[in-house]
């Protein structure tokens, strides 16, 4: 029995040490892909492998490890943001790979990158004539970035002298699967002003099952029965 026990406790601490990890510092690596997210983001899935499968590594020693990678990681973090130099180091910078509409052969040798994959990152971008293109570069996370000629940019609202229109805000969720959200009906969204909505509409807080304020502020509701046809429903 102990021989089940033992891998399935391992895996358990495994798994919650790694929802920790992934909560304090997601974001980062998540946000941040370059060459040490990366590798942290191997190393720490092979050591979470080790942690909780390979039950003749001491477990121990694995997590001081897995500790002292995820503290040197927060470390480099916190000098980096300090520290130009070392965050280019680190974090590497960006190729140019087009300027001016002229493609920089150079550059694309070094990065072993062909013409083909050039081709297959701009059609990815919604662009299919290269003559379109002013600059391109590829970031760190392998994205390519590009910059359209200036006849090829879409018109704004700018450029036709157009008021811009009000700015639209955060929505605002005031029920989910039936329930209030208590910390988002603040005034003037209050639970008294929903029940006042709801009434106006036939229906009573119970019949919702999702209100949300939109970025226009108008109020949309969807009901736990919205009275579709069987047809509509078996599409």
């Amino acid at each position: 029995m102990d021989g089940v026990l033992i891998p399935i406790g391992r895996t358990v601490i495994s798994f919650l040490l790694l929802v920790i990890v992934a909560l304090a510092i997601g974001k980062h690596i998540n946000s941040h892909k370059n060459h040490y997210s990366f590798a942290l983001s191997i190393t720490v899935g092979s050591c979470i492998a080790n942690m909780g499968f390979d039950t003749e590594l001491d477990f121990s020693h694995i997590f001081i490890s897995f500790l002292v990678l995820v503290l040197l990681f927060y470390l480099l973090l916190i000098l980096s943001s300090k520290n130009r130099l070392l965050r280019k180091w680190l974090t590497g910078r960006p190729t140019i790979l087009m300027e001016e509409g002229k493609i920089l052969e150079e550059n694309m040798k070094k990065l072993k990158f062909t013409m083909d994959d050039l081709n297959q990152h701009l059609r990815e971008l919604g662009v299919f004539d290269i003559n379109e293109v002013e600059y391109a570069l590829l970031e760190v996370s392998g994205v390519l970035s590009i910059k359209k000629k200036n006849r090829f940019l879409p018109l704004t609202k700018a450029d036709m002298k157009m008021d811009p229109s009000p700015s639209a805000s955060i929505p605002i969720e005031l029920m989910m699967e039936g329930k209030p959200i208590s910390n988002n009906l603040t005034p003037p969204y209050t639970l008294q002003w929903l029940e006042s909505e709801a009434k106006k509409r036939g229906i009573t807080l119970n019949d919702i099952y999702y209100a949300v304020i939109n970025s226009n502020g108008t109020l949309f509701i969807d009901l736990y029965k919205d009275h579709f046809s069987s047809e509509r429903m078996d599409r």
